[in-house]
Formats: structure tokens, sequence, C-alpha cells
């Protein structure tokens, strides 16, 4: 698995685990953290998609 696909999933996660925590105490700063978690997501799956993408070119 391709390095930034894994930077861009543990900052999905800690998006996801700190938006909990805001909804948790009344902030509405979630929902920012909700964005950032879907924002990283993405990227994470870009990055998968692509770092396979480069594996199967090399192999050829």
């Amino acid at each position: 698995m391709p390095r930034l696909a894994l930077y861009a999933l543990a900052v999905c996660l800690l998006a996801v685990a700190a938006a909990v925590v805001s909804f948790v105490q009344g902030s509405w700063l979630g929902i920012v953290w909700v964005l950032l978690a879907g924002l990283s997501s993405n990227m994470f799956w870009y990055y998968l998609k692509r770092g396979r993408g480069a594996a199967q070119l090399q192999k050829r």
C-alpha cells in the first residue's frame, strides 16, 4: 500500500474521532472535521488506486 494512502487513511480516522468528540461536547465545529474526513477519504482511495495502477504497469 502506498505511503501517501496510509497517511490519508490516518488523517481520515483522526478526523472522524475528532468529529465524534466535538459533537459529543456539543460543538458544531464537528462539521469541519466531517468535511476533512470526507476529503481525506477521497485522497486515500485516489492514492490507493494510483499505487495499484503503477504496480501493474511495472509488472508489464
